[in-house]
């Protein structure tokens, strides 16, 4: 790393760091209740608010969201004249899912192999103290150069739309001049880049009834309508035979322009075993960031320890499909209710109902805002340019900023690199990314002040 004030202010910064994100990765803050107690949220959003309260933040508040759950607003007034810049992150985590298969416990950050592991710690509670660690650093080193809005939300992962809501009801609270999005993550350890493209996301359950009771499958299978046979096949209708995904009128065939991710190296990001092949065709880009991608990620039947001889008389399941640019996910969600129902068996009765839905959205590169980011990544990771890559998730804030501010320049950047396997059990973020990361938005600040001024 360059050596520089801020760079050397924030390399300093690192152990408190440390210590901030072990305390914020302690709360389990889950935002679904069925699981997790909601306190453990309202803990972590109290955490965020009274340390932007220490910060020097002002108006710091605990935003109550109308989807039951609350986000955190703080503003940093800068120079006279100075543009806003917002700075967004999310408390909220998943769940840690086999706490057994954790090397260490999901939600105390322990330090192994160079990494710091931990639920959120790169998804996205890292995010967070990356934003303090930059504006940190500018303060010790003449001050922040613009105005800062801070927010983090509460509810991200489980796409429920409260901050959404929340600020197309009050739209002049999170306007700004840029929007750094610090929740997604360089496309490999050292290579800096900047996230363009975001699938959206429509999540679904699709509930299938057939029988007034459960039966003997001895006394009454093969004739009598199995409910979890007909949502097993329901299920395989959303893939052909090489694994693409395939809903009735959704297109499924788009090319992505942009940085490749090669096959080799993606196999091992997303740890295939040996001798299992990827699905779909097409590149690895154009698969993950360029199409949609329908996922089943849970099903109520019967245990396989317990389980009974009877025929199920109901079944139901949690699908999520994700968007690509281009295509609209109100559009998606139709499309894929229509298929289910059309694709039902044996006239069985079948309801879906909507769980989440979000936006994909699509940056625009020809803006001053990605010249200055470009050109504090380059200090913060020598003899690196800075890439733009897409990325197969969801952050469905960024349309409703997109649609609220169109002229805001949206920039998304954070610590998920593929090492991080977020989502998974043994979370982790690199310190170093931390680090490099927190010295770049800096610098973007920076620079993106001094811009504005000519």
């Amino acid at each position: 790393m360059t050596a520089n004030p801020i760079a050397e202010t924030i390399a300093s910064l690192m152990p408190r760091a440390k210590t901030e994100l072990a305390e914020l990765v302690a709360f389990e803050s889950v935002a679904d209740p069925a699981q997790f107690p909601k306190s453990e949220c309202e803990a972590a959003a109290v955490w965020c608010a009274d340390t932007l309260r220490t910060e020097g933040f002002q108006d710091v508040a605990l935003l109550d969201t109308p989807d039951g759950t609350q986000s955190v607003y703080g503003f940093l007034p800068g120079p006279a004249g100075a543009p806003t810049v917002l700075l967004y992150a999310h408390y909220d985590v998943q769940p840690p899912l086999d706490e057994s298969a954790w090397v260490s416990p999901p939600f105390e950050l322990t330090e192994r192999n160079g990494r710091w592991y931990g639920r959120g710690a790169a998804d996205c509670k890292g995010g967070f103290i990356m934003h303090l660690l930059a504006l940190r650093a500018l303060k010790a080193n003449g001050g922040v150069p613009v105005s800062v809005k801070m927010i983090a939300e509460g509810s991200e992962e489980q796409g429920t739309g409260g901050l959404e809501a929340y600020a197309e009801a009050h739209p002049d609270l999170l306007a700004a001049d840029t929007i750094v999005i610090g929740d997604t993550g360089n496309f490999r350890v050292g290579l800096p880049t900047v996230t363009t493209a975001l699938r959206g996301m429509t999540m679904l359950r699709v509930s299938i009834d057939t029988l007034e009771g459960n039966l003997h499958s001895g006394q009454f299978g093969g004739a009598a309508p199995d409910a979890l046979a007909a949502l097993i096949q329901v299920l395989a209708s959303l893939r052909a035979e090489d694994g693409s995904t395939t809903v009735d009128g959704l297109t499924a065939d788009s090319s992505w322009d942009g940085l490749e991710y090669p096959e080799e190296e993606f196999r091992k990001d997303a740890r295939v075993l040996d001798g299992v092949g990827l699905m779909g065709h097409g590149t690895v880009a154009d698969r993950i960031w360029a199409r949609p991608a329908v996922t089943v990620i849970g099903i109520d039947c019967p245990p396989v320890v317990g389980a009974t001889p009877s025929l199920q008389a109901s079944a139901r399941a949690q699908i999520s499909l994700r968007v690509p640019p281009g295509q609209d996910a109100a559009e998606a969600t139709k499309l894929l209710t229509a298929h289910l129902e059309a694709h039902t068996p044996w006239g069985a009765r079948v309801s879906v109902e909507q769980v989440g839905q979000g936006q994909p959205f699509k940056a625009d590169v020809s803006s001053p805002a990605y010249t200055s980011m470009a050109e504090a990544m380059r200090v913060a990771y020598p003899g690196e340019e800075m890439q733009t890559s897409g990325m197969g998730g969801s952050i469905p804030l960024c349309n409703t900023l997109a649609s609220l501010y169109p002229k805001a320049e949206i920039l998304l950047i954070g610590l998920s690199e593929p090492e991080a396997q977020i989502h998974a059990v043994n979370e982790s973020v690199s310190p170093a990314e931390l680090e490099r990361l927190s010295v770049a938005e800096a610098l973007f600040l920076v620079n993106y002040a001094r811009s504005k001024q000519g």
